[in-house]
C-alpha cells in the first residue's frame, strides 16, 4: 500500500488550563495528589482523553497528563512494554496480547465506523457488497455505483489501527484491500485526506464525522451513533483503555473517572455512546 502522511498533532498535553472545562464532574479523587499519567494509542479516544485531562489538570496542576496517538496496536504494545501508563485501543486486546503483557481492559464507550467520501460526492448510499467490491478493486469507477465518471481513490489505515480492524472484519468481511490504497495514520488524517480528494473513499470513527466528509447510507441505514446504538448499523466497536495489571494511584483514579458517571458528557460530546 502507498503510505501518505498529513500534518497532524498527536495532542501532547502538559500544561494546566486557565479555566475549568465544562462537564468536569467530581474531581475529589485527584485532590492533593501529584504525578504523571502517560497515554498513547487509538486516535478515536483522544477527544475524550483531552477533555478529561484538561479538567483534571485545571483542578490540580500537580498532575501532568500526556496523550499521544499511534493507533490501537501501538497503544497495546506501549502499555505492555511499560512505556506508558494507559494504552488506548479501538479493539479488544487479543488473548495472546493479554497473556503476553498482563493487560487489564476497561471499555468506556461504543463507537461506529463509517465509510466516508468527499462532501460533494453525489453518491448517497452504498451496499455492503459495493463497499467490499470498491476496497477489493473490483469496482474502480464511481459511475459504477451511481456517481460521477472518475477513478475511485481508496484510502485505508495500517494494521495497527483499531478503526481498520473493525471496518475490515465487520464490513469488509476480512476481504482483500486493493494494494494501491493510500494509507493514512489516524482518523483525523483520514478525514483530511478524503475531504481534499473528490474521488476518495475511506473510513473513520463515527465520532469524527462532520461536514468536511460524507457518510453514505449503508444498505439503506443512515450512518450515525443512534443507528449504531440501536443495532441497525452493524459496524461498531468498543473503545478501551488498557493497563499492565490493575492500575494504581492516579492512574487508577483516571481510569475510574473515564469509566464513571462524571465522564458521560465528555463521551457524548465526542460523538460516542457511553458504555
Amino acid at each position: 500500500m502507498k503510505r501518505m502522511f498529513f500534518p497532524f498533532c498527536l495532542a501532547l498535553i502538559g500544561l494546566a488550563f486557565c479555566c475549568q472545562a465544562a462537564f468536569a464532574g467530581d474531581l475529589d479523587a485527584f485532590a492533593g495528589k501529584e504525578g504523571t499519567i502517560s497515554i498513547a494509542g487509538g486516535t478515536a479516544h483522544i477527544p475524550v482523553m483531552k477533555d478529561a485531562a484538561k479538567a483534571i489538570m485545571t483542578a490540580n496542576p500537580a498532575i501532568r497528563i500526556t496523550i499521544a496517538g499511534g493507533g490501537s496496536g501501538v497503544g497495546i504494545q506501549k502499555v505492555g512494554e511499560g512505556l506508558v501508563n494507559i494504552g488506548n485501543s479501538g479493539r479488544k486486546a487479543s488473548d495472546a496480547e493479554v497473556s503476553k503483557y498482563g493487560l487489564v481492559m476497561f471499555p468506556f464507550a461504543v463507537d461506529g465506523v463509517a465509510t466516508v467520501v468527499h462532501a460533494d460526492n453525489p453518491v448517497q448510499g452504498l451496499t455492503g457488497d459495493q463497499v467490499r467490491a470498491i476496497f477489493a478493486g473490483e469496482v474502480s469507477n464511481w459511475k459504477e455505483v451511481g456517481g460521477n465518471d472518475g477513478a475511485i481513490n481508496v484510502y485505508a489505515r495500517d494494521e495497527s489501527s483499531g478503526t481498520r480492524d473493525v471496518f475490515w472484519k465487520k464490513l469488509l468481511k476480512k476481504g482483500t484491500v486493493v494494494t494501491s490504497a493510500n494509507v493514512v495514520p489516524s482518523n483525523g488524517a483520514m478525514k483530511l485526506a478524503v475531504s481534499k480528494d473528490p474521488n476518495a473513499i475511506g473510513y473513520v470513527s463515527i465520532g469524527h464525522l462532520d461536514g468536511s466528509v460524507k457518510a453514505p447510507a449503508l444498505d439503506g441505514v443512515v450512518v450515525n451513533q443512534e443507528a449504531a446504538k440501536s443495532g441497525q448499523y452493524p459496524v461498531v466497536r468498543k473503545l478501551y483503555m488498557n493497563t499492565k495489571g490493575q492500575p494504581e494511584g492516579i492512574v487508577k483514579s483516571f481510569v475510574e473517572y473515564i469509566t464513571g458517571p462524571d465522564c458521560v458528557e465528555y463521551i457524548k460530546s465526542a460523538g460516542y455512546i457511553p458504555f
